[in-house]
């Protein structure tokens, strides 16, 4: 969501109101072929209520889904889950959980035994540490990203005149928290305007060149629209004119709202049937320049970046894996922890671990699956919208002490 874009889902997110990375996003390596994309009938949820409008796990309700070793987990794929949870152990054994639901301690038992797994053992190894638990009604809603490649040059040149911005020197995070109890947690980003804290410039002003000299320029990108889309996915590669690349990822965004195009253009009906995709959004930005600019920045959210020397990083301050990482909505998922998805997409069936958050990814089953990068990522995510069943994995013993505790998380008072 540090956030990986997660500003994230790409073609379906975009068709929803979609994200923006929440702080920064791809991650290392793309996802192997898991199974063929086919349509599956996902598992059934728990009888649960709903609860519209909930602003956490315990609001959302949670009860015990099915044990680990009676759902259908791919080995392979549950080794590359593995893999990708042992990269989350440090922060899980030290962080405060948002959600709610655990503890920093929880997570020693399965950690230590992550180091300790041998090849083969992954679906073991998830079966004897966790336990299955939904949060709210369980039906989740799963849409892709991945870490594109786009034409760039490190200084501005007849092919590449699109700058791409680091953080401005002007722009302030302001912790609210900071002011008042009943804000706590939420942020807002802005500038100051003489004696007054105001919004940050929006897109159009930025590219009509508010920034002035405020913002450094990192690189140059060959197409806006390649760019645009970039800052959507929140990291990417930008492929130099000797052939090498350069990565960037995620630094900031201006703290105005995402708007998601592909949803304005289908409201509008400027999207036939079957191009409700990503590329098919893209090539109708391309057919339609003058009217595709304004388009964009009626999208007023706009992204800075920073160089990286490593894969992507998620929004735990760790490489996300392609295939095996996931962004959630931390109020409901603690960030770290392995989910079950089942969905009727079989390619993204499997063990996912929550490494990442995302602008539009709120609520508490709603996932963006991360895919890698190369052109299989893309035409992965660019199509992924699957609807199923997600089960969050605890510890073992997480929910008999949640139960303990109470609706409120405090242990109930002895009588």
């Amino acid at each position: 969501m540090t956030s990986l874009l997660r500003w994230g889902a790409l073609a379906a997110a975009l068709l929803l109101g979609a994200c923006v990375s929440p702080a920064e996003r791809p991650g290392a390596g793309t996802a192997p072929a898991r199974r063929p994309s086919a349509s599956t009938r996902p598992l059934t949820p728990a009888p649960a209520t709903a609860a519209p409008g909930a602003a956490g796990a315990r609001e959302a309700g949670v009860v015990a889904g099915p044990a680990v070793y009676t759902l259908p987990i791919d080995e392979a794929q549950a080794a590359r889950a593995l893999a990708a949870f042992r990269l989350s152990c440090p922060a899980l054994r030290k962080r405060d959980d948002a959600s709610g639901l655990t503890r920093a301690g929880d997570w020693n038992a399965a950690c230590d035994a992550a180091v300790a797994a041998q090849p083969g053992e992954a679906r073991s190894f998830f079966a004897q540490y966790f336990e299955t638990a939904q949060v709210g009604d369980g039906k989740a809603f799963a849409t892709g990203y991945y870490e594109p490649e786009i034409a760039g040059s490190r200084d501005r040149r007849r092919c590449c005149q699109v700058p791409i911005f680091g953080r401005p020197t002007d722009l302030v995070d302001v912790d609210l928290g900071q002011f008042s109890d009943s804000l706590k947690g939420k942020k807002i980003r802005g500038r100051v305007d003489g004696a007054n804290f105001v919004p940050y410039y929006d897109r159009a002003a930025i590219e009509d060149g508010a920034l002035g000299n405020r913002a450094p320029v990192l690189a140059w990108a060959a197409d806006p629209i390649d760019l645009f889309f970039l800052q959507i996915q929140g990291s990417g590669r930008l492929r130099l004119p000797d052939g090498s690349m350069l990565r960037i990822g995620y630094a900031t965004q201006n703290g105005r709202d995402y708007t998601g195009i592909g949803a304005l253009m289908r409201q509008r009906g400027l999207l036939a049937p079957g191009q409700a995709t990503m590329q098919g959004i893209v090539a109708w930005l391309r057919a339609h320049p003058a009217e595709g600019r304004a388009l964009m920045r009626e999208n007023k959210s706009f992204v800075f970046f920073r160089t990286l020397d490593t894969p992507p990083i998620g929004a735990l301050g760790y490489p996300v894996t392609g295939g095996a990482s996931v962004a959630a909505d931390p109020r409901f998922i603690p960030l770290g922890a392995p989910v079950l998805l089942s969905l009727d997409r079989a390619d993204a069936n499997g063990i996912w671990i929550a490494q990442d958050t995302g602008g539009a990814i709120k609520g508490a089953n709603r996932f963006d699956t991360y895919w890698g990068g190369g052109a299989q990522a893309e035409a992965t995510a660019g199509g992924m919208s699957a609807h199923g069943t997600a089960f969050l994995l605890l510890p073992v013993g997480t929910l008999a002490r949640l139960a303990a505790e109470g609706h409120n998380g405090k242990a109930p008072a002895k009588r």
